[in-house]
């Protein structure tokens, strides 16, 4: 069976895209940390991050840091926290965080976004990146 990133992936289920390439993609997550917070996903379904090819490590590391780039842009913030958990989602998925204290990290009890402020904050994702180029 399609994890849910798959199925987001491939548009059975809507997302909030910011980034697309031939190896992977980036979304705004449901439930956000902070406005911002991002997951970058590998097209491919590979469960544990440890299992996953160098190749496509390293360009998620890559996509990563440019994503990381753009969040310093669209939400000012100290840092850019990155948390791979994997036990929600059996699909490997990196966390992209604005961040300004530890207590900004946190991974349970948080609420759903809307889907306009899911929109909004991909728009302005977007718009950080293409300054970017």
């Amino acid at each position: 069976m399609a994890s849910i990133f798959t199925r987001i992936i491939q548009g059975e289920i809507p997302g909030h895209f910011v980034w697309k390439d031939e190896a992977c993609v980036a979304i705004m997550t449901l439930n956000p940390m902070k406005p911002g917070h991002l997951l970058v996903i590998p097209r491919e379904e590979i469960d544990h991050w440890d299992d996953l090819p160098h190749a496509l490590a390293a360009h998620l590391m890559s996509v990563s840091q440019r994503l990381a780039k753009a969040l310093k842009r669209a939400f000012p913030c100290e840092r850019v926290g990155m948390l791979v958990v994997g036990l929600e989602v059996p699909h490997v998925h990196i966390h992209l965080v604005p961040i300004d204290a530890m207590q900004d990290i946190r991974v349970e009890g948080l609420p759903q976004a809307t889907s306009d402020a899911l929109s909004e904050a991909a728009s302005r994702l977007r718009e950080a990146l293409d300054l970017q180029d």
